[in-house]
């Protein structure tokens, strides 16, 4: 079986580059890596070394990243992404480990990495944000790297650390269904140093644990960022250095004139689309072409000589059965031997990407749970929730497919279709294909579909649809149905449901009256809401008591729950309180719930935001989720 995996994650694909995951040794871990490289047998001359922004920063740009490496190979230039220590696909860190000095080793043991395979001359790293950072820390250890390309540095710790600070406000004071306003809200207080002051926390770097949009940065790691400043060093630490700022507030030109007074060869842009790339969720953001075509030009720039082609026919990557599996110690000691991970290819042209996460060699499963991406954020989940998920499941015996839709993540996208789509036309076929590669695997007798917001969505479309699954587990969805082509900016049900009581609080107050008299409410959205609303309760009733006389209705969610009950399959709904798809689950469904009783079980979470960003609701939901499971051992 495993002879068979490494040659499925071999073949080449088509178009002008093939890529291929594996793992490989950053001291004694091993990290999760993406090689991107030139269709046919090269001799490159450089390589490239991508390193990723910190946390929600790398959600939103993963597609980014990718197309940048994918760009790089394109013009012959060998590529390398991966995850840090404590991120993505890479095990799981020590809680009080200094990140930054950590994350910074593992960028040289990605440069090692990429020359061993590729056999590149020169080494570039392209860094973003705090990715940045690390490839300048990276260079003062590792005299083989010989450019660096940073886009929207980090130049002062403590100006990040206020930063995101700033983040985790304006995640919490705006509304989780208008992603588009808590990024215009980042945005600005990010652009104007007065309001960081006034509305962002003091300018300290402080020394306890910072928690922002799910993802964490140790005590130690905060200290070290308030001493990190790039402004300070003595010489340049390259001779080719590009540096691209975003528009919205460009600040490292200064730094990139020091650079040139230190010797470095620097080229310097501000050009659009920071905002868009690394603080807009990814199925809203946007790849920024202009500092793409900026950082390809400069990349053709800078390489030594011309990467020859030495051979028409494809090239094969030489990969050992332990590079394309990494082994999990129990860090509880609960389990007698480690788990595995291993990435798969899967689907008719072996075009979906996922992770499977199962107990070590030794045992045969036949449960497993297959986790469909949580809107567009890619297979690890929104806050790393699937991964933790999956390795929790795996110690009780599951297989765990972490799925890509097509289009989402690491996941091809569908000719003719756009990358990031939520709510995919073909996601049941996605589904079926992710259901026949376990069956075909592992022999799954027993098969769970769960996911989070839209990912909840898909598992209950994939059980009506009369996939074989056995139990569905939905945590926070917000949709039960959707129109094919409607856009995720349009009115959804889920502002309907939850915006007239946000609206009732506001009538008394002056400051929303003023923002209407200025012309910033969208009063008919607002008009279309209420509207909407009675409607939506006027249905319900209609359709409660269509049920009651046995009157089959389209879109019927009350009589999709019985009909997937009648044949066997457990449901369970897991909400944090509040959440507009608890309401709507009363309202489209209506007296089903209470009729289906524990084959239909809904719970209530006293706290937590949509997709559990804080550390406290995250592991309630996930005891929760977990005990819903492992209840049908």
């Amino acid at each position: 079986m495993m002879e068979t995996m490494v040659r499925i994650l071999d073949e080449t694909e088509s178009g002008s580059t093939r890529r291929e995951a594996f793992y490989f040794e950053s001291g004694k871990r091993r990290l999760f890596g993406w090689l991107h490289l030139p269709n046919g047998v090269y001799r490159p001359s450089t390589g490239l070394l991508i390193c990723n922004p910190f946390g929600f920063e790398s959600i939103c740009a993963h597609r980014t990243v990718r197309s940048f490496a994918e760009a790089a190979a394109d013009i012959g230039i060998p590529s390398l992404r991966f995850d840090y220590w404590g991120t993505g696909d890479s095990p799981d860190m020590d809680a009080d480990a200094d990140q930054l000095a950590e994350w910074t080793l593992d960028v040289v043991a990605a440069v090692a990495e990429l020359k061993n395979r590729t056999g590149v001359a020169q080494v570039a790293i392209l860094g973003f944000r705090l990715g940045a950072l690390l490839a300048v820390q990276a260079r003062a250890l590792c005299p083989e790297i010989d450019a660096l390309a940073l886009i929207a540095p980090v130049i002062s710790g403590r100006r990040y650390l206020r930063e995101i600070r700033m983040a985790r406000l304006a995640a919490s004071t705006i509304a989780d269904a208008d992603p588009a306003k808590s990024a215009r809200l980042a945005a600005s207080m990010h652009a104007d140093p007065k309001r960081r002051e006034t509305e962002g926390q003091p300018d300290q770097s402080g020394s306890a644990m910072l928690e922002v949009s799910g993802f964490s940065l140790s005590a130690a790691t905060v200290a070290a960022l308030g001493k990190a400043d790039l402004m300070s060093l003595s010489a340049a630490p390259a001779a080719e250095i590009l540096v691209i700022d975003g528009t919205t507030f460009p600040v490292s030109g200064v730094w990139s004139e020091r650079l040139s007074a230190l010797g470095a060869r620097t080229e310097y842009h501000v050009l659009p689309g920071m905002i868009e790339m690394l603080m807009t969720p990814p199925e809203f953001a946007a790849i920024p072409q202009e500092m793409l075509a900026a950082t390809v030009a400069w990349l053709g720039r800078i390489s030594k000589g011309t990467a020859q082609r030495r051979d028409s026919r494809p090239g094969k990557g030489v990969f050992a059965p332990s590079d394309t599996v990494l082994s999990l110690a129990d860090p509880d000691g609960g389990h007698p031997a480690p788990l595995r991970e291993t990435p798969v290819r899967f689907g008719k042209d072996g075009s979906l990407f996922g992770i499977v996460t199962e107990p070590s060699a030794g045992e045969m499963p036949r449960r497993a749970v297959i986790l469909p991406n949580a809107g567009a954020d890619h297979h690890i989940g929104a806050s790393r929730i699937y991964v933790s998920l999956a390795r929790r499941w795996a110690k009780r015996g599951y297989i765990v497919l972490r799925m890509d839709l097509a289009g989402i993540g690491d996941s091809a996208t569908r000719p003719g279709r756009a990358d990031n789509e939520v709510f995919p036309d073909g996601a049941l076929d996605d589904l079926r294909d992710a259901v026949a590669y376990l069956r075909a695997r592992n022999g799954i007798s027993d098969l769970t579909m769960a996911g989070l917001c839209s990912g909840a969505y898909h598992a209950l479309r994939a059980a009506v649809a009369g996939l074989p699954v056995n139990c569905i587990l939905m945590i926070n969805p917000q949709n039960y149905f959707w129109e094919s082509g409607k856009r995720l900016d349009e009115l959804q049900l889920a502002e309907v449901v939850r915006n007239p009581s946000l609206y009732r609080q506001q009538m008394f107050s002056r400051a929303a009256w003023l923002r209407v008299l200025k012309g910033e409410v969208n009063v008919w959205r607002i008009a279309k809401v209420a509207i909407q609303r009675v409607q939506l309760v006027l249905e319900s009733l209609f359709r409660d008591l269509a049920r009651g006389l046995n009157i089959p209705l389209e879109r019927d969610l009350g009589h999709e729950l019985e009909s997937i009950t009648a044949r066997g399959v457990s449901v369970v709904f897991v909400f944090a309180r509040g959440e507009p798809g608890v309401r709507l689950l009363k309202l489209q469904a209506g007296s089903t719930i209470r009729k289906l009783g524990d084959r239909c079980r809904v719970h209530l979470l006293d706290e937590g935001d949509h997709v559990f960003t804080r550390s406290g609701p995250r592991r309630q939901m996930e005891n929760v989720v977990s005990e819903q499971l492992f209840a049908r051992l």
